[in-house]
């Protein structure tokens, strides 16, 4: 594995003209990779679509379902004279859907907490074998306007990005050029 600089452009005519830019940089063409990815959610890693088996966000749910359909069910329960046979049903239909809505909502003080999503577009990708060359690549990028320039190990060959993880958090660089 070696370093590879990335980076997000907006348009394909970007992409030809980051890669001209880097080639005529001296960097081998078979270590240059170019893709679009996609908007997080939307990589179909899973037969069915996707990019998770579950959603990271609904985890808890269920146990608030439960919880508020035991609840509504006894409050039903207690409720019955007033609102009749059917009120054991309604109360746990009502509690279940408010449990649900709770234990999810629960879960956006984690969701602040997660790592950034590397974000959809064009990415253009180098391999670099030292410093020098992160340097020269990484001015490469931000002179042609690449946005969330990352760094991060991996292997290009013959062109294509061999280990690339849509779901991994990208290692931005800082801002400064």
């Amino acid at each position: 594995m070696t370093t590879i600089i990335a980076g997000r452009v907006e348009q394909q005519s970007q992409v030809r003209d980051v890669i001209g830019a880097l080639v005529k940089a001296g960097f081998p063409q078979d270590q240059i990779s170019s893709f679009y990815v996609n908007p997080p959610g939307q990589h179909d890693i899973y037969p069915i679509g996707g990019d998770r088996d579950i959603s990271p966000g609904a985890e808890h749910s269920v146990r608030g379902a439960a919880a508020g359909g035991a609840v509504g069910a006894a409050i039903g329960i207690a409720a019955t004279p007033l609102v009749g046979p059917l009120g054991p049903i309604e109360g746990g239909l009502l509690g279940a859907y408010l449990g649900s809505l709770a234990g999810t909502l629960s879960q956006t003080d984690e969701a602040e907490e997660t790592p950034p999503l590397r974000q959809a577009g064009m990415l253009v990708a180098v391999s670099v074998p030292d410093d020098a060359h992160e340097r020269r690549a990484v001015q490469v990028l931000r002179a042609l306007g690449a946005h969330d320039l990352e760094r991060i190990e991996g292997t290009i060959t013959d062109g294509d990005w061999d280990d690339f993880d849509p779901l991994s958090s990208p290692a931005l660089l800082d801002k400064k050029p």
